[in-house]
């Protein structure tokens, strides 16, 4: 017999919300740091890593993005990455927010791509973990530059380079989604999927989820936690049907919303938004994939059942193809099955 909690863990997980700079272990960012002699501002990593608002965590996203300066030390951190996440959660599908803006100044397009690509196909050999890439928007930057980045991969197009995101606050330190329109309108019409950061934290407005949807056509939400807070904007994600990748313990750091049965993706989930569990950016939020089962599902109050319907819901919203979705959820299944026989129901009473 398992524990619930051991459960939660071992459960397989598509993960659709990870930022790929934040799968860096803070060891290898020192490394890199003195690799590439890039001064830190504290070698201290709980001085680096701790922040608990949106603007601390991005300047550290910042040093983080700036110790990585070649194709091997983006593949070195994409192969370690799955890596840790195979061993703290089971992941076996995960899609990467990567930014090629930020990196422009050491690595062009093309290489920057090859390097995570290259990392991330030798993780796939060895561990079985597929994957797909979204390039994300740095919003500090200008809207022209937004579509500057989407030409780019239009010219220079990989199979794995599925779609759009985005990441950073613009200027102002806000969300406003609408200034992205014309790199988004320009993805759809070569076929990239698209995502948006919206409704993230309380400062932000519930209606940057109907901006998203309306204006920027996208695919899928990031966050979207605001929406419960209108009922007429929840009612049109509801309807919409449209998936969103949830970040539990981020939600905790950031705008100090402890998992429990009252919070906002619990409601979502309720409501029967389709929701994944993803970690967002692990290692600065010193979490894990497992972690966020765990913290997430057992302070939500939810049981085995809704467990495997995130865990398939995963799939379901995955840019994948659908034989790929399909050998997915036939696996997904299989583990569920031998879970569900292992669990300790004494210790798991359902619904929790």
């Amino acid at each position: 017999m398992i524990s619930y909690p051991d459960y939660l863990r071992l459960l397989p997980k598509a993960e659709l919300h990870c930022h790929l700079i934040a799968m860096m272990r803070p060891d290898m960012l020192l490394a890199f740091a003195d690799r590439n002699d890039v001064a830190l501002p504290s070698r201290d990593i709980d001085a680096l890593i701790d922040s608990d608002n949106l603007q601390d965590f991005l300047a550290l996203f910042v040093t983080a993005n700036d110790v990585l300066r070649t194709q091997d030390d983006f593949a070195e951190v994409a192969y370690e990455g799955v890596k840790d996440a195979v061993r703290a959660g089971n992941l076996r599908y995960r899609e990467y927010y990567v930014n090629s803006q930020n990196s422009s100044a050491y690595l062009s397009y093309p290489d920057f791509m090859d390097g995570i690509i290259a990392g991330l196909r030798r993780a796939e050999d060895e561990f079985g973990v597929g994957f797909r890439i979204v390039n994300a928007i740095n919003r500090s930057l200008s809207p022209e530059a937004a579509v500057e980045m989407v030409r780019e991969m239009i010219r220079h197009p990989r199979a794995e380079v599925v779609g759009i995101g985005q990441d950073h606050l613009t200027a102002d330190g806000g969300e406003d989604p609408a200034l992205w329109v014309d790199a988004y309108r320009l993805a759809a019409e070569h076929g990239l999927k698209r995502t948006a950061h919206v409704a993230e934290t309380m400062p932000a407005e519930p209606d940057s989820v109907r901006v998203a949807l309306d204006h920027l056509g996208v695919d899928r939400i990031d966050h979207g936690y605001r929406a419960v807070d209108d009922p007429d904007v929840l009612a049109y994600l509801v309807a919409s049907g449209t998936h969103v990748a949830c970040t539990p313990i981020s939600t905790q750091v950031l705008s100090g919303w402890a998992p429990s049965p009252d919070h906002r993706i619990a409601t979502l989930i309720r409501e029967g938004v389709p929701v994944s569990f993803s970690t967002d950016d692990a290692v600065f939020f010193r979490t894990d994939l497992g972690r966020e089962y765990v913290d997430g599902l057992i302070g939500m109050g939810f049981g085995p059942e809704v467990a495997k319907q995130i865990s398939l819901a995963g799939i379901d919203g995955a840019w994948c193809d659908e034989a790929t979705k399909a050998r997915l959820r036939a696996d997904f299944r299989a583990q569920h099955l031998v879970l569900d026989a292992l669990l300790d129901t004494e210790v798991s009473s359902g619904e929790h």
